[in-house]
C-alpha cells in the first residue's frame, strides 16, 4: 500500500484534528495510506500500511460511562477494558457508545474518529502504555490518515488522563 508522510500539515484543507494541532503549534507528522473498505480492522490496517508496530498505533473508541460519553485511546494491538475505563473516570459502568451518537458528538465517522479536534470535547483517557513510546499514531480524522505525535502532547491537547485501560 502506498504510504505518504507530511511534516506539520497546515491548517488549510486539513481535518479538524490537524487544524487543532497546527493552531496549538504542536509538532506532528501526518501519514496517509490507501484505506481498504474491506479491511476488518481500521487500526491494524493503519499499522500494517505504515509499517508501525501495532502497540504504537492507538485507536480512538467512544464509550458511555454512566450516561456520559467518554473517549478511550488504546493500542490497536489490544482491546479496551471497560471496567478500567469506568474506574479511571470515577464511574461505575461503561459500555461502548452507540456509533451514531459517537459520530454525531465527535464530528467524525467511525474508523476515522480522532481524539483531537472533536466537535464536543469529551473526557479522554489514554492508555498508560502510550508513555513507553516517544511518539504514537492516532487517527487524524478520516480513514486512511494518521497523525504521529508525542503521548504527552496528545494528553495535553485533549485534557486526557493516563490510566491502564487497555488489555493485550
Amino acid at each position: 500500500m502506498a504510504k505518504k508522510s507530511k511534516k506539520q500539515q497546515s491548517g488549510t484543507g486539513g481535518t479538524p484534528a490537524t487544524v487543532a494541532l497546527t493552531a496549538a503549534g504542536t509538532p506532528f507528522t501526518t501519514h496517509a495510506y490507501d484505506h481498504d473498505p474491506a479491511s476488518p480492522s481500521y487500526g491494524e490496517e493503519a499499522a500494517e500500511a505504515l509499517g508501525v508496530s501495532p502497540d504504537r498505533v492507538f485507536k480512538t473508541l467512544v464509550a458511555d460511562v454512566d450516561g456520559n460519553l467518554t473517549v478511550a485511546v488504546v493500542p490497536v494491538a489490544g482491546s479496551l477494558d471497560l471496567k478500567a475505563l469506568a474506574s479511571a473516570v470515577g464511574g461505575k459502568r461503561a459500555a461502548m457508545a452507540d456509533p451514531a451518537a459517537a459520530e454525531r458528538t465527535t464530528g467524525y465517522v467511525r474508523g476515522g474518529i480522532s481524539p483531537l479536534g472533536q466537535r464536543k470535547r469529551l473526557p479522554t483517557v489514554l492508555d498508560s502504555s502510550a508513555r513507553t513510546h516517544e511518539t504514537i499514531c492516532v487517527s487524524a480524522g478520516r480513514r486512511g490518515l494518521e497523525v504521529e505525535l508525542s503521548p504527552a502532547d496528545l494528553a495535553s491537547l485533549t485534557g486526557a488522563l493516563f490510566a491502564p485501560i487497555g488489555r493485550p
